[in-house]
């Protein structure tokens, strides 16, 4: 069984979030954010969570670009010109278009985590992303971590 999770950093302290990864057993985290170094993150900026997760919880970080969806598309659905729906559908086509289970093969990501900034999964990407990969690999288990 292959153990993904997700977490976004919004409405949790640094403690808690951190917490959560090292309890989990997080051995990487996965930045799939467009603006992972925007003063908005506090504790969450891409240079800080790649000097902290090491020190903190002996957790790598990785920020994969590759895995966001586009400025255009983030924009076209916080400004509702489109729906939830249509979203999702163009954000797992990017994911098509961009080979993302060639580059990052499912088998790989056990005990990873997804990071975005949404709170909750609902209506993120990493939840998105994440069913993504667990539809290449049935074998693959989703934990949000919240």
């Amino acid at each position: 069984m292959i153990q993904l999770l997700t977490i976004g950093f919004t409405r949790k302290s640094a403690e808690w979030f951190f917490h959560l990864l090292t309890e989990s057993g997080v051995q990487k985290i996965v930045d799939t954010r467009i603006h992972a170094t925007s003063q908005l993150a506090g504790f969450a900026k891409k240079q800080d969570l790649a000097f902290f997760a090491p020190k903190i919880g002996n957790i790598a970080y990785e920020h994969r670009i590759d895995c966001a969806p586009t400025k255009f598309l983030l924009a076209k659905y916080r400004n509702a010109e489109i729906s939830w729906e249509e979203y999702a559908i163009e954000y797992l086509n990017l994911l098509d278009m961009r080979k993302i289970v060639q580059k990052i093969p499912p088998e790989t990501l056990h005990q990873h985590c997804l990071l975005c900034s949404e709170h909750s999964p609902e209506q993120c990407h990493r939840r998105l992303l994440a069913e993504y990969f667990q539809a290449v690999r049935k074998d693959v288990q989703i934990i949000h971590l919240i």
